[in-house]
């Protein structure tokens, strides 16, 4: 949970999987991009390919539908950074896909979609190919599925495993808005402004970013929203030669799975969503989930811990309110600013794994020493020992600001927003909170939607796992997914535990329904719990 970025609804984060970054911090333009590269003119046209069906924009030609797709060894991806960049095995093959920059304009400009695949172990009984998404948005399929490959050992005897890089990330024309030092130097703005000076500087951070965006990657920028995504995903599932689309979707990508199946409901094949969006909220109330999400999961810590989430709440707002004051040393020289201490406790809150190194880190913190939260937050924020910051929080940005038409002021956050989320979260919520205001602020392109659609009628049925203890992607998501998508789509299965991702935990019970469904085809009855 950086200064600049919202809290991330990606499943990958270091507790779950070893990921590595997502872009390389450069000031250059997105090579993909020949639009980028011939301007620097910030864009004020509205997204285009924000059609409701498939069938308001023209038909694709046969050069991109029929075209063949050149499958070489991968190189390391250009989305990790550093020395730990490095290539995945032999079994991994990566390619790219040539798709319409503006989808109402299919012969017109293309862009290149970074593709890798691993291909089916049982050749005889192959079922077809299982596209994934791990969230964000902002996430590298290219680079996250490798990683996390151990974790669909089971699907990969009968599925090609494709991963993807979404428009507007890394190798798939990648949004790059700043350099690393107009990051860091973003990074130490206080994100919780308790001043006039700090409300100015704060605003005037989150305006330049999207002036920035607009002058490194402005004509792309319309086309980076979800809906065009989707369209990815279709043009996708053809060239790859799929009758219908076998999609898990995790975090964001269930919502861009639901947008989906909402496009192309006929051509949905065996699709699971899980750690679900809720496709009710609006812009406001994603912001306000998560900070009921994580607080949740804060309080779930401290019960583990035998503290009572009282005291465990008023623990953290303490040393917050301490940094807020004055930012502790760190043995790397920088401090840990309270914006930054939030981002390492958001950090390992994903998942139980992280617990032990947030209790480490939370008593150094406590007796001086910020050292622990700072690493948390540099691993969160994608920044490495040498100061190099990857791009996925601006392809986020990018995303989410094309996507919605939330747009807030300061003035109503002080009014009405900053009290009432600070009483859902006495941690996260005057954070997310001021979040609102700042995250699309002038930003150059109006939003598409107040919600996304994503009901499916026809479609079938798609598995949607929600977990009671989802601190990114609160329950209550999944519940109403399953309303959205309509009577005989959408059907429940629930995990009675903690993280954010419920197929990735190992839990048996729910790992062998998911399992069945995408191998066997066997939904499980509605309602199922897993413990």
């Amino acid at each position: 949970m950086s200064r600049r970025t919202r809290i991330s609804a990606l499943l990958t984060v270091s507790f779950l999987l070893t990921v590595t970054g997502c872009g390389s911090g450069t000031e250059d333009p997105p090579p993909d991009s020949k639009a980028a590269a011939r301007s620097s003119a910030p864009v004020s046209t509205p997204a285009a390919g924000f059609a409701p069906d498939s069938a308001s924009v023209p038909a694709l030609p046969a050069s991109l539908t029929g075209q063949r797709l050149d499958w070489k060894r991968c190189e390391a991806p250009r989305a990790a950074r550093g020395s730990a960049a490095k290539a995945p095995g032999s079994r991994w093959k990566c390619a790219t896909m040539r798709a319409p920059l503006d989808y109402t304009a299919p012969t017109g400009e293309t862009i290149g979609i970074a593709l890798i695949r691993s291909e089916a172990q049982d050749k005889a009984s192959r079922i077809g190919s299982l596209l994934f998404n791990f969230g964000g948005p902002g996430g590298s399929g290219v680079a996250s599925l490798p990683a996390a490959a151990d974790s669909f050992t089971t699907l990969g005897i009968r599925y090609d495993l494709v991963g993807f890089d979404p428009r507007g990330v890394a190798q798939s024309a990648g949004v790059v808005c700043r350099n690393d030092r107009q990051t860091e130097r973003s990074l130490r703005i206080d994100a919780t402004p308790d001043t006039p000076a700090e409300q100015r500087t704060f605003l005037a951070d989150s305006a330049s970013f999207g002036a920035d965006c607009a002058r490194r990657s402005g004509p792309l920028l319309p086309h980076v929203g979800t809906t065009s995504a989707a369209r990815d995903m279709d043009l996708m599932r053809q060239v790859l030669g799929d009758d219908t689309l076998n999609y898990l979707g995790f975090s964001y990508g269930t919502e861009l799975g639901a947008v989906y199946a909402h496009l192309f409901p006929a051509k949905v094949g065996r699709f699971t969503l899980d750690a679900v969006v809720d496709p009710t909220a609006d812009y406001v109330g994603h912001s306000r989930n998560q900070a009921l999400g994580f607080q949740r999961a804060l309080e779930n810590y401290y019960k583990s811990r035998g503290v009572s989430a009282q005291v465990g709440t008023s623990r953290v707002v303490r040393l917050l309110d301490r940094l807020d004051r004055e930012p502790l040393p760190t043995g790397t020289g920088r401090r840990l600013t309270e914006s930054l201490a939030l981002t390492g406790i958001i950090s390992p809150l994903y998942s139980e794994r992280g617990w032990p190194a947030l209790t480490d880190a939370l008593d150094a913190a406590e007796g001086g020493d910020g050292s622990g939260l700072l690493r948390l937050a540099d691993s969160y924020n994608d920044r490495d020992a040498q100061g190099r910051y990857g791009t996925a929080q601006h392809a986020q940005r990018a995303i989410s600001c094309a996507d919605t038409k939330g747009r807030v002021t300061a003035a109503e956050v002080t009014s009405r927003l900053l009290s009432d989320f600070r009483r859902v979260s006495p941690v996260f919520g005057p954070y997310l909170a001021w979040d609102l205001a700042g995250w699309c602020a002038d930003w150059p392109v109006p939003g598409e939607h107040e919600t996304p659609e994503v009901s499916a009628p026809g479609a079938a049925p798609i598995l949607v796992v929600g977990g009671k203890g989802d601190p990114a992607t609160p329950y209550e998501g999944a519940r109403r997914m399953v309303e959205e998508l309509g009577e005989g789509v959408g059907v429940l299965l629930t995990f009675e535990g903690e993280g954010h991702g419920a197929y990735i935990t190992g839990n048996r019970c729910i790992t062998g329904a998911v399992d069945e469904y995408f191998l066997r085809g066997t939904v499980p009855d509605a309602g199922t719990s897993c413990s």
